[in-house]
């Protein structure tokens, strides 16, 4: 048997191999196409003769492919990818044909409006009907086919676009040969610029000295973890618009251009819409998710829009100002590749820090212990380091434990898969579910398992991993989002952890997390907790006065950062919503407009970043990335309940995340987010605290 066959155990990564994708899936399809039948005929309108047996008939196929995928995004191959890619359909045709199974839908129906069931259960038998329904159960005959043939072409569509894009990045580097072209870059970067040279120079199998820090070459490449730094600090500004330029118009051209990809994409969610009998795939989306409606979104929108765009438009003529003053040159005019640069300039003036100063404080070891420390103290949980006890896709990769501080008893596992590696792994930040929490035929549970990914700066020139304090905010992110999937009391695998939650919803744990990175007592300690930032040679913590300009920084530039959010959810709704593919507008054209009102520095005409726009083309955002503003409402007024319980009071403190705890993060997916928002804050969700915490109201 295959290592992909041992359902509902730690995978085996040291043993799984691309060349046993195939036969192993193909073998799970055809057990699950098999049994699938046998449901149907036997299939009863009860919980334990539909829902459960349902459960038990995908989890096989279910976990093998997620395995597949996950390490589609962390270990990317050419053999692994055409392991999936010779499969991918007859798996898309396999979950269709459950979602439109007469039989079970009918089944379902009953069960969810059985009024002697559990609201847990009955909840869960209606979000499974609904799918059915999305899914096209009702459609018939030819319009059932092209269904069908739609999902199958959209779900290939995906892969491709974001094989596509990981392949442009990869394909543009940068090679800087003279010191006058790294100038202003800060040493961290420098290290990892030769690192990046050094590693190709191997590669390519060159002889004679290897490229260093001191003497270079040095290599730039578009993975943000080096793009990202080069644009904010290189000071000469034709390499800065060479690597900008590169980024907004990555997987645009040649054999990487997702143009026709994404154009594709839209035409076949609209035409899926349509074949539902909805006026746009919006409305498909929005079926599923807190918000709802389009109108929803846009009242959201509409109340952060005034205000971003305000703030937005002086924050850009007082950098303006600035860096015209600094250049002795009154007629300058900022370009996109300049705003990152002065920006940067801007803010260690006001603020008199920089990032490079904070990073020796930031070492990773360093910041998983203050971050460990602080959940601790909120939720009463404790992290202890397991490498060793599961095996791993990458030397780099991590294992963790969780525990209840009180009992002892184990509750969760997680990996993490903290640097940046662009040669195999795809570029960003996420949470996936390894395995889900689920109560077992012999009573026994099943922990849950989540996998972390992050793309931060790798140790480099015999440093550990530096990170900027955004890297920090991003790991904390991430592990909000782990913590929600593992710290579920749900028994129900159907909605535990993070499953079943409202899309629009489960943001809110991860960026709640986000805020502790700017609490005293998390970054800096005091007697008995640990703190996350300390000198990583010193081991002497990040001194008062950085700390108090750090947190004085929260606000800086935040009308620009919430416009550039809301461009993106208005870009994502008007495509999803709005636009009709195939004429002579075009999606760039969409993007273009909505620039006009959520943007105070127009784009380039050749601006194609929509090719890059992988949230929502291949990332699960369709018609949902203003899940993040929507999900920032919750989290920054979840935040404000621990502000007004005192966040010097351990005591209430204790109690507040308790609460939490009890609520947003053990009931998961078990009920409706809404009514689970209340009963941790007593009422509905307001935008007051995220005004004042951005600085915008």
């Amino acid at each position: 048997m295959s290592a992909l066959h041992a359902t509902g155990t730690l995978p085996r990564f040291d043993l799984i191999t691309s060349a046993e994708v195939e036969p192993a899936i193909r073998d799970l399809l055809a057990r699950y196409l098999r049994d699938l039948e046998a449901l149907e005929q036997t299939v009863q309108p009860t919980w334990d003769g539909s829902v459960a047996r349902i459960t038990a008939l995908g989890e096989p196929l279910a976990w093998a492919w997620s395995v597949v995928n996950h390490l589609l995004g962390v270990r990317n191959s050419p053999d692994l990818r055409r392991g999936h890619e010779s499969v991918q359909a007859d798996v898309v045709q396999a979950w269709m044909r459950l979602g439109q199974s007469v039989p079970l839908y009918r089944a379902l129906k009953q069960v969810a409006g059985d009024a002697a069931l559990d609201p847990v259960r009955r909840r869960i038998a209606g979000l499974m009907a609904t799918d059915a329904e999305l899914s096209g159960v009702a459609l018939e005959g030819a319009a059932r086919e092209r269904f069908q043939a739609v999902e199958t072409e959209l779900a290939a569509l995906a892969t491709r676009f974001e094989n596509q894009l990981l392949d442009a990045t990869k394909a543009f580097h940068l090679d800087l040969t003279e010191p006058n072209q790294i100038a202003g870059l800060p040493p961290t970067l420098v290290r990892a610029l030769a690192a990046r040279a050094a590693a190709a120079w191997a590669e390519a199998g060159k002889h004679g000295p290897e490229p260093t820090a001191e003497r270079g070459p040095w290599r730039v490449t578009l993975d943000f973890p080096i793009a990202g730094p080069f644009l904010e600090h290189a000071r000469d500004r034709a390499l800065r618009e060479t690597v900008y330029r590169a980024m907004v118009t990555r997987a645009s051209t040649g054999a990487h251009d997702n143009g026709p990809v994404l154009e594709r994409i839209l035409l076949l969610r609209q035409e899926k819409a349509e074949l539902l009998g909805k006026r746009s795939f919006a409305e498909i989306s929005l079926a599923t998710k807190m918000a709802g409606t389009v109108a929803a979104v846009e009242q959201l929108s509409a109340e952060l829009h005034a205000p971003a765009q305000a703030k937005a438009r002086a924050e850009l003529a007082d950098l303006t100002t600035f860096a015209r003053a600094e250049l002795n040159d009154p007629a300058w005019a900022p370009k996109p590749w300049d705003i990152a640069f002065w920006a940067e300039r801007q803010r260690e003036r006001q603020f008199a820090f920089t990032d490079e100063e904070l990073r020796p404080y930031f070492a990773l070891d360093a910041v998983l212990d203050g971050m460990f420390a602080c959940v601790a103290r909120i939720f009463g949980v404790k992290v202890r380091r397991a490498d060793g006890e599961a095996p791993v896709w990458h030397p780099d990769v991590r294992f963790f434990r969780i525990a209840d501080a009180a009992s002892g008893s184990d509750l969760a596992a997680f990996y993490l898969d903290p640097y940046s590696r662009p040669a195999e792994k795809r570029g960003g930040a996420w949470m996936d579910d390894c395995l889900g929490r689920k109560r077992l035929a012999d009573g026994s549970m099943r922990l849950p398992v989540a996998y972390l990914i992050c793309n931060q700066t790798p140790p480099a020139g015999g440093a550990p991993s530096l990170m900027s304090f955004r890297e920090v905010e991003t790991l904390f992110h991430e592990f909000g989002h782990g913590l929600q999937h593992m710290l579920t009391t749900v028994d129900h695998p159907e909605a535990a952890g993070i499953r079943s939650v409202e899309w629009d919803a489960v943001e809110l744990a991860s960026q709640f997390m986000e805020h502790w990175c700017l609490d005293r007592k998390t970054v800096l300690g005091r007697a008995g907790i640990t703190g996350l930032a300390r000198h990583w040679q010193t081991g002497v913590p990040l001194p008062d006065e950085l700390f108090a300009k750090l947190k004085a920084a929260r606000t800086w530039r935040a009308g620009s950062a919430t416009l550039r959010q809301l461009f993106f959810a208005r870009v994502d709704i008007e495509l999803h919503h709005r636009y009709r593919g195939g004429g002579a507008v075009t999606a760039l054209d969409v993007k273009d407009a909505v620039a006009r009102d959520h943007t105070v520095l127009p784009p380039l005409p050749e601006d194609r970043s929509l090719c890059s726009f992988s949230h929502i083309f291949a990332g699960g955002y369709a018609a949902g990335y203003y899940s993040y503003k929507w999900a920032e409402v919750l989290s920054s007024d979840a935040f404000a309940a621990f502000e007004e319980a005192g966040l010097d009071d351990e005591a209430t403190l204790a109690a507040t995340g308790r609460r939490y705890r009890a609520t947003i993060l053990a009931q998961g997916g078990s009920r409706h987010p809404l009514d689970i928002f209340r009963d941790f804050r007593g009422r509905a969700p307001s935008t007051a605290a995220l005004l004042r915490h951005t600085g915008l109201a």
